[in-house]
């Protein structure tokens, strides 16, 4: 064979290893509405920057005929390129090949580039559209699983992992995207469980939907699986290049500062009058994060989940800052088992990647009743705190309104070692709000005051002493737990510049192998 037969042959081949499972299941994953791994990868990743590896990978099994079955590449496009310049490394599952189905070649390719991330320093993105273990080959598409899971811990806190699920997800194939830091779903096309309806309906009788049981919408807000749910794959690709640009490629760099043209000592009077007078009146934290935030931007994360607690990140004078505020307008920003979970994961996240956390606080506490005591209340709030305080990235925190007994410890307190608490004039620090107070405090002088409007007055001047005594910034501040209340319209000058002075803070945790969460 010539040297130019032999070229043509490797052309040839490259051809119909980009085909994948060939034309015909191409064109049935594009009427799905669906792209194909190769397309979602040209479409995340910089024009002509991907570089492809083990585009001749074939499977090696035998079993039930599979050796008339070979494609090249074996159902999984993997290799890296970048994104606004900087590398990140991607594997996708083609759905076209064995339903994308996992086999020990596969699962090869994608530890490689797995290890090849964590010996540079980059970004995994894994986009997954799969039916899970290709069941011809048994127990070796267990180990290959479990090899792909082992790979994600060791990468967890070292190089931030993002998972796009784009299809079906199902079996060990779910476990791989929970091992990650951030996980997105498209609506209709996607969907996530460990055993499907007709496996559920066996075993407990239960007859349920796809949708239902595992679909973008349930795990985006009633599970918490879900970070983001997208209405289609093109959403989530771009959505991927902005959730990178908040972080830094690994754990041992600084998150981007990007230049922005929104001045620091912005001033915004529309806080001046954000907190209602009645203090049981809700308004929107979302209000204040996207006036405070650089061009009013604000990426939120587990949007429609555990919505009494708000996270993301905002550029605060083109710095990276993760935020976590309490959202008086559901539930009354109360803290309950799914906000704790939500928040201190989040707050982990940014801890493990070196970005500042804002902190705003209004919270009148944790949410009471058997419900929320039967579901591990105590435990889910400790990991919010256990999350806090162990966290040594710079820390702000800025009390709007309530503060209230065990929540306010959680939320960032001083004594967490948050380097910088700020309050605002409207701020109320105290164990509870003055009503309930009253009612332990004076409980039994009021029981003696028989005329009912008597002891209505009575209890009204008592709450207002409260209020008055413990019902403000002042007290705290008298203690030295809020280092300056501060006037609302100049939050931002005063955040970013705190951040500004931060930035060379230092400190560190007693050595430990790690510490035990209350999990």
């Amino acid at each position: 064979m010539s040297s130019q037969e032999k070229i043509k042959k490797l052309i040839d081949l490259r051809t119909e290893a980009k085909l994948g499972g060939g034309q015909k299941r191409v064109d049935g994953q594009h009427a799905k509405g669906k792209m194909t791994a190769r397309e979602r990868i040209e479409a995340l990743l910089d024009e002509g920057s991907f570089e492809e590896f083990d585009m001749f990978v074939t499977h090696r099994c035998t079993n039930f005929g599979m050796q008339k079955k070979k494609f090249m590449g074996d159902g999984v496009v993997t290799g890296h390129g970048t994104i606004d310049g900087r590398v990140v490394y991607v594997f996708s599952k083609d759905f076209t090949v064995l339903g994308g189905s996992l086999s020990e070649t596969m699962a090869m390719k994608i530890c490689k580039v797995m290890d090849m991330a964590m010996k540079v320093g980059a970004p995994i993105i894994g986009i997954n559209d799969s039916g899970g273990a290709r069941i011809q080959e048994g127990v070796t598409a267990l180990a290959g699983y479990a090899e792909i899971f082992q790979r994600n811990i060791e990468a967890s806190g070292v190089v931030p992992q993002i998972s796009a699920i784009f299809g079906p997800c199902a079996g060990g194939d779910v476990y791989s995207p929970a091992l990650t830091d951030f996980i997105m779903m498209t609506e209709q096309n996607s969907y996530m469980f460990v055993t499907g309806p007709k496996v559920v309906k066996t075993v407990t009788g239960e007859d349920i939907t796809v949708e239902d049981l595992g679909g973008a919408h349930v795990h985006a807000s009633k599970s918490g699986v879900s970070h983001f749910e997208l209405e289609n794959e093109e959403e989530g690709l771009l959505l991927i290049r902005k959730l990178l640009s908040y972080m830094p490629q690994n754990n041992l760099e600084e998150a981007p500062i990007v230049s922005t043209g929104d001045p620091i000592d912005r001033m915004d009077d529309v806080l001046n009058t954000i907190i209602p007078d009645n203090p049981n009146m809700p308004y929107d934290m979302k209000e204040v994060i996207h006036t405070l935030a650089d061009d009013g931007e604000f990426l939120e994360v587990h949007r429609n989940y555990a919505k009494n607690i708000l996270v993301g990140f905002v550029r605060m004078g083109g710095q990276s800052v993760g935020v976590v505020a309490n959202q008086p307008s559901f539930l009354a920003g109360v803290l309950d088992c799914d906000a704790s979970r939500k928040a201190a994961r989040f707050v982990r996240f940014c801890d493990a990647f070196n970005i500042p956390l804002l902190t705003l606080v209004d919270v009148p506490g944790f949410l009471p009743g058997s419900g929320q005591e039967y579901a591990g209340i105590i435990t889910h709030g400790a990991k919010l705190m256990f999350a806090y305080g162990e966290a040594t990235v710079p820390k702000i925190t800025v009390t709007l309104r309530k503060s209230y007994g065990g929540a306010h410890d959680v939320m960032s307190c001083k004594q967490l070692k948050s380097d910088l608490n700020y309050a605002w004039p409207s701020a109320e620090i105290a164990v509870m709000g003055a009503k309930g107070a009253i009612e332990v405090l004076e409980g039994r002088a009021m029981s003696k005051i028989e005329d009912p409007e008597e002891r209505k007055k009575y209890a009204a001047e008592k709450e207002n002493e409260y209020t008055e005594k413990f019902s403000n910034p002042y007290n705290a501040a008298a203690h030295g737990y809020i280092d300056d209340v501060i006037e609302p319209r100049n939050s931002r000058f005063r955040i970013i510049r705190g951040f500004q002075s931060l930035q060379t803070k230092k400190t560190s945790l007693p050595p430990k192998k790690h510490g035990n969460i209350p999990l």
